[in-house]
């Protein structure tokens, strides 16, 4: 499994090599840290990746002009772990509209 060096910008971190590789989905995880900055941002446990040894959860928000499913784990330190960003599939975007149309209800 690819990890790299250790990258630390504030309260997120991420390998430098798996960053390479998400490039695939059109952006690296630096590109992507203003998702975190959505007002809209929300996340919901990643059941089909949690185990006894790691919580994973799927965050949902707006960069890039799109809205964005990134995977992370909370760290000993606070810090959120990035594991993968990729551009929210037709359901997964529908889920982010439709819970700001439940706020504004």
């Amino acid at each position: 499994m690819p990890k790299g060096e250790l990258v630390v910008k504030g309260q997120y971190e991420w390998f430098s090599e798996k960053s390479e590789i998400n490039k695939k989905h059109g952006f690296s995880f630096d590109e992507i840290l203003d998702v975190f900055d959505d007002i809209y941002y929300f996340e919901i446990l990643d059941i089909n990746h949690t185990d006894l040894e790691q919580t994973r959860y799927n965050g949902f928000g707006f960069s890039e002009n799109k809205v964005c499913v990134v995977q992370v784990v909370y760290t000993e330190n606070e810090r959120k772990h990035i594991i993968s960003a990729r551009p929210a599939t037709s359901r997964e975007r529908k889920l982010y509209y439709d819970r700001i149309r439940a706020i504004y209800r």
